[in-house]
């Protein structure tokens, strides 16, 4: 986060924050999406295989870096807020589903960053 006082009031910017939250992301989440969530966002299927340690700590840690995105007030992110206030239920005990809606999630991310 870089706070501009050189203007009127305060700029805060988080071009920092985003680009090496970006730069930690595995291959598989590369690339674009039209939305950034599925149809079946809040489908849980109660089946599903549960993500193994790292990946679903990897997984906690990037949804907690979303929803500290999309409630920045300079950086307010509202198309991804109902996703993200989604899958922030879904930390305790993620499943394959959940993290691939988290790879959705972070395309559309990566395709909104310089717009």
């Amino acid at each position: 986060m870089v706070i501009d006082y050189s203007r009127d009031g305060a700029v805060i910017t988080m071009f920092d924050f985003i680009s090496n939250m970006l730069k930690e992301l595995p291959s598989d989440m590369d690339g674009v999406s039209a939305t950034p969530a599925p149809l079946h966002l809040f489908d849980v299927d109660e089946n599903a295989k549960v993500l193994d340690e790292t990946t679903a700590q990897f997984f906690h840690s990037n949804v907690a870096k979303l929803l500290f995105l999309c409630k920045c007030a300079n950086c307010a992110r509202p198309d991804i807020q109902t996703a993200v206030a989604f899958l922030c239920t879904r930390v305790k005990c993620p499943e394959v589903d959940d993290y691939k809606k988290l790879t959705r999630l972070m395309k559309e991310s990566t395709s909104s960053v310089g717009s």
